[in-house]
């Protein structure tokens, strides 16, 4: 159960999804409202050509600026620094993190997979990594590990996106396998 001085923030970095927002807005806003918890969701669109942003700003217009914030950045700069980039903008002190697409999700539930974090620890643990893409994710476990912090797992299944076509292409596809030596070089 949440204190009653806790706010949550949402992490939610976009690139090309506005056919996907609207539905992990309304199941966030509609779960985080009826649990009765204080929070803010960042978007943080990385200059998304589809009008993913222009969705956004409809978005905050129909659940307030106070639980929509948008903190929009000019081109793809990748999924760490989002998160860097959106840290800086929380006011929550637990920070979520989560994916957009609608990917992850609990086994039988309508409660999408997310990690929650102290923003604390969350700020020690981008501060410590030094991956930017899509590793950037797995360094901050591995980091969190070093640390001597509690890593708590949760069962979830992977399903195809809702709406959309994956970023993850050969290249991410090559960069992530070269994060990933790197990682088990140095750690």
């Amino acid at each position: 159960m949440a204190a009653s001085g806790d706010k949550y923030s949402i992490l939610l970095p976009t690139y090309n999804e506005k056919e996907n927002l609207p539905i992990i807005t309304y199941l966030l806003c509609k779960y985080l409202s009826e649990s009765k918890l204080n929070y803010e969701i960042i978007v943080i669109d990385d200059g998304s050509p589809d009008g993913t942003l222009d969705i956004a700003k409809k978005l905050q217009d129909i659940y307030g600026a106070d639980k929509i914030v948008l903190r929009p950045r000019e081109k793809k700069l990748g999924l760490g620094t989002a998160y860097i980039h959106g840290i800086k903008h929380a006011s929550g002190n637990f920070i979520i993190i989560m994916d957009a697409d609608l990917s992850h999700h609990r086994l039988y539930m309508q409660v999408y997979m997310f990690r929650l974090y102290r923003k604390e620890v969350l700020e020690k643990l981008v501060q410590s990594c030094v991956s930017k893409g899509y590793v950037f994710q797995m360094e901050m476990m591995v980091r969190a590990r070093q640390f001597g912090y509690t890593i708590n797992e949760v069962p979830i299944s992977f399903v195809d996106r809702v709406y959309g076509e994956s970023k993850l292409g050969g290249s991410e596809i090559i960069g992530f396998a070269k994060g990933l030596l790197y990682l088990f070089a140095t750690t």
